[in-house]
Parts: C-alpha cells; structure tokens; sequence
C-alpha cells in the first residue's frame, strides 16, 4: 500500500499578471511534466488571502490565472486544473500538520520574515502559517514532485520535515492501516531544472522579477503586447561592458547574465551557445534580438490569454471539472489521515 504513483503538484498565486519569471521559472516544467507525469495544477487563493485581497478582484483574478495556465498549454485533459478553496481537505489537512510541524520550524522560514517586513506583529496568522498549508497542499495529495522556484525550495524542505514527522509519529496507527514500512505520507522532491529557473528584474539584476514591483519596466507580463514587450527589453538595464563570449564572463554581471539567461531559455539553447552566438558584440545587437525572440513566444500567448478572459462560462468549467478530480485523489488520503490520527471517521 505503501507504493506512491509518480504525482506532481504545484501551484500559483492568483495575484496580479503572471509574468515571465513564472513562465521560465515554473510554468514551461509544468507543460513538459504533463507527458511524463500524473499533474495536479492549482490556483491557490487560500494562500493569496494571507494578505488583503479586495473580494471580487480576487474572483476575477482565479478566473484570469487560470486563464493563463491554458494559454501556456496546461491541458486539462492531461492535467488536474482547480482553485484550491474548492477543495476543503487542503484547510482540514493544513490543521492536522498544524499540530505536527513545529513553532521552531516555521520561525525559520525566511520568507515570512521579507514578507512581514518590520511590523511582523501586524502580519496574519496566515502569512505565518502559510508554510503548513503549502505542505498539506502536496502530501495531501501524495505528490512525488515539486516544481518550484528557488524561493520556494525552504518550504518544500519544511513539507517534507512534516511528512517525516508524520510518519514517526503515527507509525504505529500507519502500520496498522497497512502500510507495513510505515510510510503514509512520502516525502516530496523539488523539481528544478532549465537555464532560467530563477528570473530577475529587467530594471535590477539582483531582485527577482516580481508581480509587486512598482516599476511595470521591471517585468515583462504574459498579457504585454508585441510593442510593450520589445520596448521593455530594449529598456532592460545592462552594464557598459560588450556581452563576454564565455559562461564565466558573466560572473560579478548579473543584468548580462539575466538577460542571456532568459534568451537561452525562450530559445531552448544553452547559455554558451547564446554566447558564442552573440558574446563580444554590443548589448544592443543582443538585446533586439532577445525581443524579437521575446515577441515570437510571448505575444500568442498573451493573445490566448485575453480570448480565454473573454469566455469565463469556459474557465469556470475547467476549474469545476478539475476540482472534482482533485477532491476525487484528496479525500480518501484524508479520510485515512482521520483514522490514523485517532478521529471516530463515520
């Protein structure tokens, strides 16, 4: 009983555009794994609700997400599409590992911290717990893989500290449920891969390229026509040196190795070819080059996402459909988790 099937979770926020350090960084995995890999996709609007979201901007921006997640190229015949809120075993479960995890654990975890900022005392409970969620939202499922951004490796690490727990905890109930080596709950891999996983401003090379920057110069968003990505590009900040021919070249310039980084992976090439490509010329050569290679891949997408926002019957549906299947995988896991936790199950 204790054989997990190769399962992937993974999931966006839905808080603003998406951009393309969500495309590069996650979403171009996600496309590829569903070829390879049973893919649970979610939009996950409980996390987005640790902090104030404006009520029907929120359901329009589920709607917008996941509109996106289509025009990229999620399938929903291939893949499990849904909104995490319609599927209650994420908050049941988030309790139960509530109790699991430790307060230790989560004072840890960097990214409260930066969230938070200096008024942390007036930070949600949410924003603080939201680490447990994030866990109960993969082992709930018995997800074998994560795709994730860097930002988000410490979590992962944090759900697979609570599945360990879990286990040790409860090996006694879990090996009398059936599960003889007393693995109920598998620990979750990360998934990183490709030459840009990690994508940062176009205005700043050591900030990650981010929804809430103020700067709209500082990202290039999947909804951006053809004129407003190129311009964005053309704008992005570089240093005064020539692009260097070699991959060490770039260490000490992160705009240069942002840019080639991204080029290499809208093209699919390896940063040294990009180089060799186009190393000791001027960044302006590059830099068109890079949006016209921009404009070539983002622009139908962009175009997809806007007719897709224009049939919200359509994506309403997905979700509702993909929900379903979701519930259909989370509900027996925690109904097993009630029993081995000492819960009277009816």
């Amino acid at each position: 009983m204790s054989k997990f099937v190769p399962r992937v979770f993974s999931g966006m926020q839905p808080t603003g555009n998406l951009h393309l350090g969500n495309y590069l960084g996650a979403m171009l995995n996600w496309i590829h794994m569903q070829d390879t890999h049973e893919c649970i996709y979610c939009v996950v609007d409980m996390h987005a609700i640790t902090v104030w979201q404006e009520p029907k901007d929120l359901r329009r921006a589920i709607v917008d997400v996941t509109a996106a997640y289509l025009a990229c190229g999620l399938d929903p015949r291939k893949s499990i599409i849904f909104n995490q809120s319609q599927v209650p075993e994420h908050a049941e479960l988030a309790w139960i590992l509530g109790c699991v995890a430790r307060l230790g654990w989560l004072n840890r975890m960097t990214q409260f911290k930066e969230k938070a900022g200096k008024d942390k005392e007036a930070a949600s409970i949410g924003l603080y717990t939201y680490p447990v969620l994030m866990a109960a939202d993969i082992i709930g499922y018995h997800a074998t893989h994560v795709p994730v951004g860097e930002d988000q490796k410490q979590h992962l690490e944090l759900a697979r500290d609570i599945a360990n727990k879990f286990n040790l905890d409860f090996a006694e109930a879990i090996k009398a449920a059936g599960f003889e080596d007393g693995q109920f709950f598998v620990a979750p891999e990360p998934y990183i891969t490709g030459p840009a996983t990690r994508v940062m401003s176009l205005r700043d090379g050591t900030k990650k390229m981010s929804k809430s920057d103020p700067s709209d110069l500082s990202r290039l968003n999947l909804t951006d026509d053809a004129d407003t990505i190129a311009k964005k590009i053309r704008k992005a900040k570089t240093d005064a040196e020539p692009l260097p021919s070699e991959k060490d070249g770039l260490k000490g310039r992160p705009e240069a190795d942002n840019l080639t980084g991204i080029y290499a992976a809208l093209s699919g090439e390896t940063v040294e070819k990009v180089l060799a490509q186009y190393g000791d010329g001027q960044f302006s050569v590059f830099k068109n080059a890079l949006a016209d290679l921009a404009v070539a891949k983002l622009g139908p997408v962009g175009g997809e996402i806007q007719r897709l926002q224009g049939d919200r019957a359509y994506v309403e549906s997905v979700l509702k459909d993909g929900s379903e299947r979701a519930r259909a995988i989370a509900a027996p896991i925690v109904k097993q988790v009630r029993e081995i936790v000492g819960f009277v199950v009816s």
